[in-house]
């Protein structure tokens, strides 16, 4: 077999499988824009006959999708700075520092990633509660940064430990101070790793469903996965009118893939070389 023969099965399976992974978006685009007959009939995967736009005005404008799309950007962009945030200051404590319970404390942390949520949902409803925080923004920002904190924890902390301490030690003689050396010197190293970390905090926190289900009641703090939920009625359900939803909270994930790819993948490759 020759070298050019080779060279178009492996195209023809790379396309192949392009069109694997394509074909649920495309699905999802064209059930956006069809009526309930023609979702349950016939024309099941085909283009939609009558191309319905409304479903996406519908949306914005009786659905309140444009409420539930800004709130899950507050949720996430919160999120991932304090995570962020509180993980890398955390992380550099735990790898750069010797104090005496820095094992223990770590052992926490790691112990916080095989706690289902499902687990603590119940004692974290009442904790809330009680507190009254429930059913406010900080009633979701708070949960998503505490179960967002172990998984960042451990991806940076990976990443320390490839950092030389030399570099370090020659800015302590220099007489830069411990945040300054944090700030100016280690930041800029692990942005790779914080890149990472903060990726997979803002797919998490944007497609999360559980808590902000049963953490929100009022309709003013849902967001966008609860708010397309609620699309669905007790005795009929407009599904164009859900898919149009779908493909709006799509849309976000979509757009960090194509700004963001070449960054998820070098943090992704520079991450598992420091680990």
């Amino acid at each position: 077999m020759t070298k050019k023969v080779k060279r178009s099965i492996l195209y023809l399976i790379l396309v192949l499988i392009a069109l694997t992974q394509l074909f649920p978006l495309y699905w999802l685009v064209t059930f956006s824009l069809k009526s309930n007959i023609e979702i349950f009939g016939a024309n099941v995967i085909g283009l939609p006959q009558e191309w319905r736009w409304d479903n996406y005005i519908e949306a914005f404008t009786t659905g309140g999708i444009f409420r539930y799309f800004m709130n899950s950007v507050l949720y996430s962009l919160v999120t991932v700075v304090m995570t962020g945030l509180l993980s890398a200051m955390a992380g550099y404590a735990l790898t750069r520092m010797h104090w005496k319970f820095r094992a223990l404390v770590f052992g926490i942390f790691t112990l916080g990633i095989m706690i289902p949520t499902q687990a603590a949902l119940l004692p974290l409803f009442q904790v809330l509660d009680k507190l009254g925080l429930k059913g406010g923004y900080l009633g979701l920002m708070i949960p998503y940064t505490v179960f967002a904190i172990p998984m960042s924890i451990m991806i940076l902390t990976g990443f320390y430990k490839g950092i030389p301490k030399e570099m370090e030690e020659a800015a302590y003689i220099d007489g830069c101070g411990v945040f300054r050396c944090f700030a100016s010197i280690i930041i800029p190293i692990i942005k790779p790793a914080l890149a990472t970390a903060s990726i997979f905090t803002f797919l998490n926190t944007w497609n999360e469903l559980m808590f902000a289900n049963t953490l929100v009641d009022s309709d003013k703090f849902r967001t966008l996965p609860v708010g397309i939920m609620s699309f669905a009625g007790q005795y009929s359900t407009d599904w164009g009118l859900i898919g149009a939803g779908m493909v709006i909270a799509t849309l976000p994930t979509i757009l960090i893939y194509f700004l963001l790819s070449n960054q998820v993948q070098e943090s992704l490759v520079a991450g598992a070389v420091k680990g």
